[in-house]
């Protein structure tokens, strides 16, 4: 039997990685067992921090273990609950608390979700936000060579920090996604993520501007707040949908799945509220023949989870790697001395107990938070468009 654990600090550490933050946070124990967790609400960090700080003043002395319990007191002890700061919260704290109790019990975390059901976990890489066109095929070209069999394009005026036309963009993407299939050839999955910038008659004229076959999955072309919008869409075009990355709990995901709209799921493990909400996204999901095609844009602790999770479930399709874009840092040696590493197109499972990776805790002390906001995007006549 392992000795109880208790809770003796939640720290949370809003961090400047590479070229944004991340909002790790790091649990201690009185074993001096710890784990660690990050959220993955970029660029509101700070608000995340804040509701931590709070959960903070309950959960000293809580027994780490309990992780199903802890979840449902966070989440339910409190009159506003849900919404996606605080759900981000709840993710990181979920995160660490399942670090701690594979390292507690000598186990990886998989092993706390059922077990491997594979070794290798397959990616997909981009061409980067700022390829563009004949740039962005030369780039999946080399993808490809790599040994990537599924790759993601972003659309043309992707990298603008002012100016974002959707119709200006929507043919000049369509031309280049066209040429892209023509040079990749037809055995290699080919998306695009619109980052939900058009609208429904925009992401309608966008599909029908592509050749037949040339997409395998089209990411969140509109916005997610009506499930209405993405059914209506649904109609007008036969591409794979992968969407949800900003959902923060089952029940944002239950009109997706229950009425299948979407074909893939971009759950993010540091925003849907763990890998205790993830599983029970992952099992709904396997009943619907929804895949997981997970979020993973920031930091190593959110791939090392995702990893974990990855091997534990079934209706697996790829993560996302960011790894093979040049510049980002978000992976820094410094920071993550023990992180996962690509092995060619896959991420090995970590057989190490808890997550499999190490954060140097002093330099994330040395390295202060700094304010960060996206691009605020305007169309040519002033007007406010999405980031």
């Amino acid at each position: 039997m392992t000795t109880k654990l208790k809770i003796t600090a939640i720290k949370p550490y809003p961090v400047w990685v590479g070229t944004r933050n991340q909002m790790l946070v790091k649990i201690e124990t009185d074993t001096g067992v710890f784990g660690w967790g990050e959220s993955g609400l970029s660029g509101r960090e700070k608000a995340v921090a804040g509701a931590i700080e709070h959960y903070r003043e309950f959960l000293i002395g809580r027994d780490p273990m309990q992780i199903g319990r802890i979840w449902q007191e966070i989440y339910r002890s409190q009159y506003f609950e849900g919404g996606r700061v605080l759900q981000a919260a709840i993710s990181a704290i979920d995160i660490a608390l399942h670090d701690i109790k594979g390292k507690a019990l000598g186990v990886p975390a998989y092993e706390l979700l059922g077990g491997k059901q594979r070794d290798r976990i397959p990616t997909f890489a981009s061409t980067g936000d700022e390829a563009e066109g004949e740039v962005a095929i030369e780039r999946a070209r080399e993808l490809r060579a790599q040994g990537w069999q599924a790759i993601r394009f972003f659309p043309i005026g992707q990298n603008s920090k002012d100016i974002f036309e959707p119709r200006e963009s929507i043919g000049a993407t369509a031309t280049m996604l066209n040429k892209a299939r023509e040079a990749l050839g037809d055995d290699v999955v080919l998306g695009i993520d619109y980052h939900h910038r058009l609208s429904v008659a925009e992401a309608a004229s966008f599909c029908n501007k592509l050749g037949r076959g040339v997409l395998d999955f089209l990411e969140e072309p509109i916005r997610d707040e009506t499930p209405e919008a993405y059914e209506s869409l649904r109609t007008m075009t036969d591409i794979p949908f992968a969407i949800g990355e900003e959902f923060a709990s089952k029940w944002q995901f239950l009109p997706y799945v229950e009425r299948g709209i979407h074909q893939f799921n971009r759950l993010d493990v540091c925003n849907v509220g763990g890998l205790t909400e993830a599983m029970k996204v992952a099992g709904w999901s396997e009943a619907h023949y929804v895949d997981l095609m997970p979020h993973n844009p920031l930091g190593p602790v959110c791939t090392a989870a995702t990893i974990h999770l990855a091997a534990a479930v079934p209706n697996f399709a790829w993560l996302e790697t960011r790894a093979p874009e040049a510049k980002l840092g978000f992976d820094n040696s410094d920071f993550f001395p023990v992180q996962p590493r690509l092995d060619g197109p896959d991420y090995p499972v970590s057989d190490q107990p808890g997550l499999g990776v190490e954060v140097n805790e002093e330099a994330v002390k040395a390295e202060s938070f700094r304010f960060w906001e996206a691009p605020h995007l305007k169309r040519r006549d002033g007007s406010v468009t999405n980031w």
